[in-house]
Parts: C-alpha cells; sequence; structure tokens
C-alpha cells in the first residue's frame, strides 16, 4: 500500500555531512547511504509514494548565518534528491500529486521552524517560491514568530507570527503545528486556513509537550486539519526504549476516537530520532505498520490513513500559488 510521509530529517543530515560535521566527515548519498533512515532505496521498500523534506536549522546557528544554512539545506534538495534521481518529482504545487507516475516518488519541501527568515519577508516569498508547501513557526526553541514547545515561557505567536499564517494562506500552505505551545496552537487556529499537525501523537496517552490534547485534537479535526502520528518513542510511549507498533496504534485509535479516522496520516520523523519503534527502523520498514493495521482497520480505513485522507484534505489544488 502506497503512504505519504509528512516529516523527515534528510536534508539535515546531508547538510552537516558536506560540511564535515558528521558521519566522519564523508558526504551521503541519498540513493543508497545506510545513514538515511528514509534514502531512496528505502522510500522504494517502503513503497512510500511522497515525502516530505523539512529544512530545519538548529538553535545553535548564529542568527546571521540561518539563512545560509537554510540554501545549503534547499540547494542539497534539489541537487542530491531531485537532481540525481529522475524518479523522485518535485511537488511544486499540490495538484502535482495527482500527476505521479507509479514509479515517481513526490519530493515536498517544509520549513521547520521561521529562524531561517527571521523577520524578513521578502525571504519567506523566496521559500514559497522555491517550493515550500508547508511551514511551522518553530520547532522548541522561541524566536521572532513564536515560543517553541519547550519553551518554558510557553508564549504564542508575535504579531509577525500571525502575519506569516496569513502568508501561508494566501500561498495555499499548511501552518504546521507540531511543535507549537499550547497558546501558540490556539492562536494558529484562529488564523490557518491549512492547519496540519505533521508529527505529533497523543497527550492524553503520553504526556509530552510534543503531543496534543484533546480539545486540541478535536479542534483540528474541526478545521479541517490532519495530524499525522509520529514514530518516536519518546511521543509515544514516554521513554526511549521498547515502543512498539501496538503502542502507535494506540494513538490512532484515540484519534479515531475523537473522530478523525479520516484526517489521519503519517510523519515518521525518520532522520531526526535516535530511537526508533521496534519494527519502524526506518522507511523500508512502512509496510510494517500497514499490515498491523490492517489487523484493526478495514482497508478502506487504512488505505486513508497511508494516502487518501491527505490527498482528500491538502490546501485548495484549485487554487494558483503566488
Amino acid at each position: 500500500m502506497k503512504l505519504i510521509d509528512t516529516h523527515c530529517d534528510v536534508l539535515l543530515k546531508l547538510q552537516l555531512a558536506k560540511r564535515g560535521q558528521a558521519f566522519d566527515m564523508e558526504p551521503l548519498s541519498f540513493k543508497n547511504s545506510t545513514q538515511l533512515d528514509s534514502n531512496l532505496q528505502r522510500l522504494k521498500q517502503g513503497n512510500v509514494m511522497v515525502q516530505f523534506f523539512a529544512i530545519f536549522i538548529h538553535p545553535e546557528v548564529p542568527s546571521d548565518e540561518k539563512w545560509q544554512h537554510a540554501l545549503e539545506q534547499i540547494d542539497l534538495f534539489y541537487s542530491e534528491v531531485l537532481g540525481k534521481n529522475p524518479e523522485m518529482k518535485h511537488i511544486k504545487k499540490w495538484g502535482d500529486l495527482d500527476d505521479l507516475n507509479e514509479d515517481e516518488i513526490g519530493a515536498v519541501l517544509t520549513l521547520e521552524g521561521a529562524d531561517a527568515f527571521g523577520n524578513d519577508l521578502v525571504k519567506l516569498r523566496h521559500l514559497y517560491r522555491l517550493g515550500v508547501l508547508s511551514i511551522g513557526l518553530t520547532w522548541n526553541n522561541a524566536n521572532l514568530c513564536a515560543d517553541g514547545a519547550g519553551e518554558p515561557r510557553g508564549g504564542g505567536l508575535t504579531l509577525l507570527g500571525k502575519e506569516v499564517v496569513t502568508y501561508n494562506n494566501e500561498h495555499n500552505v499548511f501552518t504546521d503545528v507540531s511543535h507549537a505551545t499550547v497558546k501558540g496552537f490556539w492562536d494558529i487556529m484562529e488564523l490557518a486556513d491549512y492547519p496540519i499537525a505533521s508529527h505529533s501523537n497523543v497527550r492524553a496517552l503520553t504526556d509530552h509537550p510534543r503531543n496534543l490534547y484533546d480539545d486540541q485534537i478535536k479542534a483540528m479535526f474541526e478545521k479541517n486539519g490532519l495530524i499525522h502520528v509520529v514514530f518516536h518513542p519518546l511521543f509515544t510511549t514516554g521513554n526511549e526504549q521498547n515502543a512498539t507498533i501496538s503502542d502507535l496504534i494506540k494513538h490512532i485509535d484515540h484519534l479515531c476516537s475523537l473522530g478523525g479516522v479520516s484526517q489521519i496520516g503519517f510523519g515518521s520523523d525518520f532522520d531526526g530520532i535516535s530511537s526508533y519503534i521496534n519494527g519502524l527502523e526506518n522507511a523500508a520498514t512502512y509496510q510494517n505498520i500497514i499490515n498491523e493495521l490492517l489487523k484493526h482497520y478495514t482497508e478502506d480505513q487504512v488505505r486513508g490513513f497511508a494516502s487518501r485522507n491527505f490527498l482528500d484534505h491538502r490546501p485548495n489544488i484549485g487554487k494558483s500559488l503566488r
């Protein structure tokens, strides 16, 4: 069964390797480097039809270097992911998903944290033009747009952050709540036309600030939003060890109990996590969760989780990007 995955950190790993800051200072190949959980070979083995690639800038990067780091990751997306692999097709607008051939994998560019553009909306518009189709205002730290999930202050969106959400709406781009504070989440829900939690689980089951409370989940579903479960054991069971696919399915069960059977998907966070759910160690193992879900849900429902829910709830494909 073909899948859509709304979050991985391949671009960061490619950048760290190219900069000689990891992986024994050897460049990585997107095609088959085993250090990449979501390399091309593994995406094919897991039957992934669309992979989202996040641009992520670590908070320790000096502010005057963040834009350059973002451009480097975008360049790697174009040169290493797309340029060397003709079966990877850049999804520049949502309607492109309908044009994928059977042997092609869609590649969607996203931004995790507004740190990359600071308060420069010209840079933000450049990101739209380069193909960014989903933006999370924060990672775990605070920036000029909002506080992140790990910021003790727990603040919401700034005036700039609210302006960015409005820009996302105008450009047919998702606003991602996965790293938002609770207050930031509600600020986003007031403004966003296209909310998504690209990689979050259920807080009622695992009390972690990266997960969503039930009232947040219900609000997402009421607003036509998508919630894509994440494969990190810490967000699944609360510890780094011995999480199982059954543990993850409990989160899917809970989301379904709140009315979300048609708005659930997958956002693995592969290449951004250092521990794994047993049986979901990289993209090649994706069919393991499909096979387990088929024991609990109808084939039609599982097909929804895998891809159709996303295709049915993506931003308006008839609206052109600016």
